[in-house]
């Protein structure tokens, strides 16, 4: 039995990368000399252990052979004759196919992955890459993490190859959200969605964020013009600040309804929000994307050009924003609201390190509406005979009445 560290740990070893997890492979064993070690077997479409102690994944070398379509259609052969060779070869990229010894610290790296770890590209293993669908959506993530590596010319072309033979199109929702999920909260977001974009997979899996490239706004407020462009800003904007999933999955979203606007009336957008948010609706329901993401995302589609003007409102107007927002509610989702919108605001060329008033004034809007002590007033109105809607209607004014205190904004 022999043991080797292998695949993300190895490499972000030799990029100086601390506190990546450790993955095991185990040549020259079987599943009965693994549990008869202590370890405990959780893989389910192959040998998979738990260390006793430490806990960390031992898997069996393995090779793998194409069945069907999909990132399900493999068959999977373990024994203690497959080597630690034909175990790498089945991996995705040059730089996640390599081993080393834990006890020699000997790294076995038959595909040259550091030669491309320093040259910064990412390039696929074999031909095998074309078998997994996923490779497409890890390939783009890693993108976004490694942002200054290239794709290889040849591993870009397999994966347009992929998107034409239809492998993408088997893909399953969670799959595909679970890595759209890790790319969004990587360091350059725009990266992933590039890399998608330039082999096509981007119409196939997200046809109204591929939609916007080529449609233009306003200079006055969109110096950068196209509204692909925007996103891309909007998105790095986002890992610039920061911001948890919820936000990054709203600022993907927010615009979508410029993918739609008549061409006549460009680059005008009128309305563009409310379509935004009924294409967000079809994209949440296709990828089963998670509730408080699609809440969130919901709120700023519908709302961040109204949180964006929200200086010139006066009282009853910027109460109204912050019911629409569920504001009162939800104080915590609204910051997250208020985070995206800066996002997009300075998500814009010569813009990024604008101040975004609306932000603060808004802010300071919801910590007056609840400093207003509903009970008292509920109370006062009860004992003035009124009932239900009035009493509703007492508390909104009082609401707004301390909202009368705010400054107005730019």
């Amino acid at each position: 039995m022999q043991i080797y560290l292998v695949g993300g740990a190895v490499r972000d070893g030799l990029l100086g990368i601390r506190g990546s997890d450790r993955d095991w492979v185990v040549v020259g064993s079987t599943p009965e000399a693994m549990v008869a070690a202590g370890y405990r077997p959780v893989g389910k479409d192959f040998p998979v252990f738990l260390h006793p102690q430490t806990g960390e994944e031992y898997a069996l070398a393995r090779t793998e052979r194409k069945s069907g379509h999909g990132y399900h259609g493999f068959q999977i052969y373990a024994s203690p004759d497959v080597t630690l060779e034909e175990d790498l070869i089945r991996r995705d990229l040059t730089i996640n196919a390599m081993a080393q010894d834990p006890l020699t610290g000997q790294i076995v790296d038959p595909h040259g992955g550091q030669q491309d770890l320093a040259a910064r590209v990412l390039r696929h293993v074999s031909a095998a890459f074309t078998e997994d669908p996923v490779r497409i959506l890890r390939l783009a993530r890693f993108a976004a993490r490694f942002h200054t590596f290239t794709v290889a010319d040849d591993t870009l072309a397999l994966m347009r190859q992929m998107v034409a033979d239809g492998e993408v199109d088997h893909l399953v929702p969670e799959r595909v959200w679970q890595e759209l999920a890790r790319g969004l909260m990587e360091a350059k977001p725009s990266r992933m969605f590039e890399v998608l974009r330039a082999c096509g997979a981007l119409t196939r899996l997200l046809p109204e964020v591929d939609a916007l490239w080529g449609v233009p706004q306003r200079a006055e407020y969109h110096p950068e013009v196209d509204t692909g462009v925007h996103l891309m800003m909007v998105l790095d904007m986002a890992a610039r600040l920061q911001a948890p999933l919820t936000v990054r999955y709203a600022c993907l979203g927010h615009d979508l309804g410029k993918g739609t606007t008549p061409a006549d009336v460009l680059p005008r957008h009128i309305g563009h929000e409310g379509r935004s948010a009924q294409l967000l609706k079809r994209v949440n329901d296709r990828l089963r994307i998670p509730n408080d993401c699609r809440e969130l995302a919901d709120v700023v589609a519908r709302e961040h050009g109204n949180i964006h003007r929200s200086g010139e409102l006066h009282a009853a107007a910027v109460l109204r924003l912050l019911e629409r927002c569920d504001a009162i509610r939800k104080p915590q989702r609204f910051e997250e609201v208020l985070l995206a919108c800066e996002c997009d605001a300075r998500g814009r060329l010569g813009l990024e390190d604008a101040p975004y008033p609306a932000r603060t004034r808004l802010q300071q809007a919801l910590s007056l509406a609840l400093s207003v002590d509903t009970g008292s007033i509920s109370a006062a109105a009860i004992a003035q005979g009124l009932k239900g809607p009035a009493i509703g209607q007492a508390v909104a004014q009082a609401r707004e009445d301390a909202l009368n205190g705010l400054p107005r904004g730019d």
